[in-house]
């Protein structure tokens, strides 16, 4: 359920989808006046919960998007450009968060050793045609990307990582990062589920940070 923006005459599109952490919420015409979203051109940004504050989202220029740890808190509001006319959809309220997530994410900590399973989607923002399952191994000092003995990346934490949820056109958006290992390197991974996906936002996160590094996605404000 989504709100009008004040400042809009008219409703001409809403946000369909739940306003919680593990969806994807998508912009949907609810007037016959509105432009074909085909022909319109699309920026989100994350507000503060008091809207005081508004930040771009980069590279989330897309008909959806699908909310990420970072979100938890704050509310979204995606602008539809199209002929010259702008049109603003604002969520209800305050990305909410998942139940369960961060007890899962603490079990998880306590162990010594984590993986999680993925597919590769995206090599250096071309889509990878195997659809091999990967190993993504979760360290205190850096993350490691193979299958079997063959090591795609394995990095330290460092400044010129990032790491978010995908912002672009990807399919399973809610079950997917993007992780730029290194300049020049980045993937695109899909997980088995939304919960295995923000867990491993999440640990990745708290490691990073642990390095005295803050893994966010590109040109975020950190």
């Amino acid at each position: 359920m989504s709100k009008r923006d004040e400042e809009n005459k008219y409703y001409l599109y809403m946000l369909d989808g739940s306003e919680n952490l593990g969806s994807c919420l998508r912009l949907q015409p609810c007037s016959n006046e509105a432009p074909d979203l085909s022909k319109c051109s699309f920026q989100w940004f994350c507000l503060s919960s008091e809207g005081s504050c508004r930040e771009t989202i980069s590279s989330a220029d897309r008909s959806t998007y699908a909310p990420e740890p970072f979100d938890v808190g704050r509310v979204l509001q995606a602008n539809i450009v199209c002929n010259g006319q702008k049109v603003t959809v604002t969520t209800a309220g305050p990305i909410e968060p998942v139940a369960g997530l961060r007890s899962h994410v603490q079990t998880l900590l306590q162990k010594s050793n984590m993986e999680f399973n993925v597919v590769i989607s995206q090599v250096n923002g071309q889509d990878h045609q195997s659809h091999s399952v990967h190993a993504f191994h979760w360290g205190k000092m850096r993350l490691k990307l193979c299958r079997g003995w063959i090591t795609k990346s394995r990095e330290i934490y460092s400044p010129s990582m990032q790491l978010c949820g995908v912002r672009g056109n990807a399919n399973n958006a809610a079950k997917a990062l993007f992780w730029q290992a290194r300049k020049g390197l980045s993937f695109v991974l899909t997980f088995e589920s939304e919960r295995e996906r923000n867990a491993a936002i999440m640990i990745a996160r708290k490691y990073a940070l642990d390095c005295s590094v803050v893994l966010a996605g590109p040109d975020d404000l950190v």
